[in-house]
């Protein structure tokens, strides 16, 4: 029997078989070759298009915070849009990630199976979203509430005497801008993080479970250590997207330039990196060092999303590759 599975390997392929793998290997290694072909364009048409600010104003582009685009007395920092990307994303990530946690958990350990499948369904619809609908629904609808029933009472109570809650809310502010970004990063990272702990091995549970250990107790001790690498790397991709979101934070974060954009209140208009290309870009001129600027901020932002991305997929890859270690041993 073996004999006959060695000659049937053996077997030599047709001309027309051999033509049919080569064009396969070929187009397979073009398409992998496409997506880097791609990123390799896009970083050298961001190098080369902020040339010119980075020759002018040097490593002071990364620490000032003047942005005058007046003919003649230009002037550009990117320094207080830096500084609000990661303000906005680092609260979005305060308020999402425990939540995003709860939900896997939910669906995870605890839900029936008769709504483990539609919930985790209308989670996914979520993430898929446009993020102007977010921007419109936040604008015209939750700015309100979140005005009168949260930011009114946290000025009333602490008043001007506290730096984070000083300013007359109103509404369009980083924290408006924050809270809405936590509900749309809430779907991706719930959505990872369930699949994470799904991967997690029974034995882990029944483990605890004969020992006498309660749902709790199973979850803590025996799901989140074994899927710890994993959710670091869901809130990473999170921060990924909140890092990068566009249209809803600049709908909603008020828009202020140059240092009046630094966060030093959460009930302060601000700016984010993607904010100020989109909301400048149109009236930028195209030879002029103002676009130079813009698209320096853009490289700037490519280079922190990809790093980011870069990072959460590693320990994605860490956990995933640890679990299939698990199930062959």
């Amino acid at each position: 029997m073996g004999g006959k599975i060695v000659s049937m390997m053996r077997i030599p392929l047709k001309s027309g078989s051999r033509f049919v793998d080569k064009f396969f290997k070929i187009g397979a290694a073009m398409a992998a070759t496409y997506v880097l072909a791609i990123i390799l364009l896009i970083v050298v048409n961001l190098i080369s298009g902020s040339a010119p600010v980075w020759q002018k104003e040097g490593l002071g582009f990364l620490t000032g915070s003047n942005w005058n685009s007046e003919e003649g007395r230009e002037s550009y920092g990117a320094a207080p849009y830096i500084l609000g990307t990661f303000v906005t994303a680092g609260i979005a990530m305060a308020i999402g990630v425990p939540i995003s946690i709860g939900i896997a958990m939910f669906l995870s350990e605890l839900a029936p199976k008769i709504m483990r499948t539609p919930l985790s369904l209308i989670i996914e619809l979520l993430a898929a979203v446009p993020s102007v609908i977010y921007g419109l629904w936040g604008l015209f609808v939750f700015r309100l509430y979140l005005k009168d029933w949260v930011e009114t009472p946290l000025h009333n109570m602490f008043g001007d005497n506290s730096v984070i809650f000083a300013g007359a809310p109103f509404g369009l502010d980083i924290f408006t801008a924050s809270v809405v970004l936590a509900i749309m990063i809430i779907p991706t990272i719930s959505t990872i993080s369930r699949e994470i702990m799904l991967a997690v091995p029974n034995s882990q549970r029944e483990a605890a479970y004969m020992l006498g250990a309660t749902k709790w107790e199973v979850f803590r001790l025996a799901v989140i250590p074994y899927s710890k690498s994993g959710l670091i790397g869901a809130a990473i991709l999170g921060l990924g997207r909140a890092v990068g979101e566009t249209m809803a934070v600049t709908m909603l974060i008020g828009n202020s330039t140059g240092a009046a954009a630094f966060p030093t209140s959460l009930f302060q208009p601000g700016q984010t990196m993607s904010s100020i290309m989109a909301n400048e870009f149109a009236e930028a001129s195209q030879a002029g060092l103002h676009m130079s600027a813009l698209i320096g901020i853009g490289l700037i932002l490519f280079v922190v999303a990809f790093g980011i991305n870069i990072v959460a997929h590693l320990l994605v890859a860490r956990v995933i590759k640890s679990h299939e270690g698990a199930v062959q041993a």
